[in-house]
């Protein structure tokens, strides 16, 4: 999350500005430095870079005490970086399991359904998968909202590392600016070369500029708004920026877990090295040892795995080697314990838990997934008020190509999550269930049902059909038909 030191600094910045005249340009700047130098954008780089495998363990050395007793860097030992990405893990564990499934949209009105599940599409849906892995990674994922081609309403994901919010508001709540700051590769000439684009949003809408030596100069288009109708202007009253956070705090997933990671990645280096160092793994009893020191002994055999010994007053010189043997148990005990508490601090599951073997029951796989299903919850908080933030630019769009008005209509987000299940349990209970509850809500809970409104427009049709066969059965037949039946 970021500092509210941050923010009221900005707010400082802008209270300056009024008295000193502070130009947008250098406003921008300051944003852009107080942000690169904060924990929170720290955070959010080794989040992207230990899912993408860049992790602590690439810059492992060896190293041994030399001559004067100091730490040296050893360059003939064996040195295994070995990365047994659980965190990926984690993240992709989360994300699937609480948008595995398409979010579920409900609404009475049935004009307005079918308009929102045009809107809330299959892209739609891969585009908030990756929203949620930006949230995980980086404490905080961003959809923007604007129009395409032939005026069509489109969704944008932004690196959360690349957004400067400027909050209103000390819960982050509704936003006053937004600084976009992102690499561009253009060619000058044949050679490729870094450009660093600047993108200033407000309710007026968006100034551009490039970096330049430390300094942002305006570029075409300099000034645009957000969207043109008939070549006229127009801009949102609202910020076009949707946050989708993890937690309130803002606090990537990489936090709970960057030293067990790290953990884990240095056992299993270790070991390998170990494996790796033959006659390294001893113990040596010297006798008349043919150096000055023991920081000189301990180089020697680091480097060179040898000494030399010499004859003393008649005693031979002897190197007596005790074996050191690596027990790969203690090393799996160890690792053992860093992935356990790795999915617990991660709040996920392991999915090769003993209570999922033979036949699980219900109460045993929820049991399993409790950690995970209680995260997925607070996040679920979270994107539902991200979602009726969206929801207003949804509306928007809907009125403005004559849809309809559908700004007092009532809506919920359903989270279909991917917890496992006993599928006929489930059943029963629903079957049971049945003339107690509506069949709306029955057919909502059902594990085979994707999306609720098809599937009772299925039934109907489906009840409609039966009617009119049952009709067609009985078409011409007469109260003296049936008489004379019976005569």
């Amino acid at each position: 999350m970021f500092d509210y030191s941050m923010m009221d600094n900005a707010n400082r910045i802008i209270k300056e500005g009024a008295e000193k005249k502070i130009s947008k340009e250098t406003f921008i700047k300051n944003e852009i430095n107080s942000f690169i130098d904060s924990k929170a954008y720290k955070d959010m780089i080794i989040g992207y870079d230990y899912y993408k495998g860049k992790h602590d363990i690439l810059k492992k050395t060896r190293s041994a005490i030399g001559n004067d007793g100091e730490i040296i860097d050893i360059k003939n030992l064996p040195n295994a970086r070995q990365i047994d990405n659980q965190y990926k893990k984690m993240v992709k564990q989360k994300y699937n399991y609480i948008l595995g499934k398409p979010i579920s949209i409900n609404t009475e009105n049935k004009e307005y359904a079918k308009a929102l599940n045009n809107v809330f599409n299959n892209n739609f849906h891969k585009q908030m998968k990756n929203v949620c892995k930006d949230s995980l990674n980086g404490g905080i994922g961003w959809l923007h909202p604007y129009y395409g081609d032939n005026s069509e309403l489109k969704f944008k994901k932004f690196l959360p590392y690349e957004l400067i919010p400027g909050w209103k508001d000390a819960e982050h709540t509704e936003l006053e600016y937004m600084i976009r700051r992102y690499p561009v590769i253009v060619y000058d000439g044949d050679k490729e070369k870094e450009v660093i684009k600047v993108e200033y949003y407000t309710l007026q809408g968006i100034d551009y500029y490039e970096e330049f030596n430390n300094a942002f100069v305006p570029c075409p288009p300099y000034h645009a708004a957000y969207m043109q109708v008939n070549d006229k202007d127009f801009n949102w009253e609202r910020m076009p920026f949707i946050p989708f956070k993890y937690n309130e705090e803002e606090i990537p997933l990489i936090c709970n877990c960057k030293s067990i990671q790290d953990g884990i990645n240095t056992i299993l280096s270790n070991f390998e090295d170990n494996m790796n160092e033959d006659m390294r793994n001893t113990i040596l009893i010297l006798v008349n040892y043919d150096g000055t020191n023991l920081g000189e002994f301990r180089k020697n055999l680091a480097t060179y795995g040898a000494v030399k010994v010499k004859s003393i007053d008649g005693v031979n010189g002897d190197v007596k080697a005790l074996r050191v043997e690596v027990n790969a148990e203690n090393y799996k005990a160890i690792l053992e314990i860093f992935k356990k508490a790795l999915i617990e601090n991660c709040m996920g599951y392991d999915a090769k838990d003993e209570r999922m073997s033979g036949t699980p029951n219900q109460m045993n796989i929820q049991s399993m997934y409790n950690d995970i299903d209680l995260d997925a919850a607070d996040m679920q908080t979270e994107y539902k008020a991200s979602l009726e933030q969206l929801l207003w630019f949804v509306n928007c769009h809907l009125e403005n190509t004559g849809v309809g008005n559908f700004e007092n209509e009532n809506v919920e987000f359903i989270f279909n999550t991917d917890m496992p299940m006993d599928e006929g349990a489930t059943i029963d209970n629903i079957r049971n269930s049945t003339g107690i509850l509506s069949t709306e809500t029955l057919i909502a809970n059902h594990p085979w049902v994707d999306n609720p409104q098809k599937e009772l427009e299925k039934l109907k049709k489906e009840k409609q059909e039966d009617i009119d066969q049952y009709n067609e059965a009985f078409e011409g037949i007469t109260p003296n038909d049936d008489k004379k039946g019976d005569e």
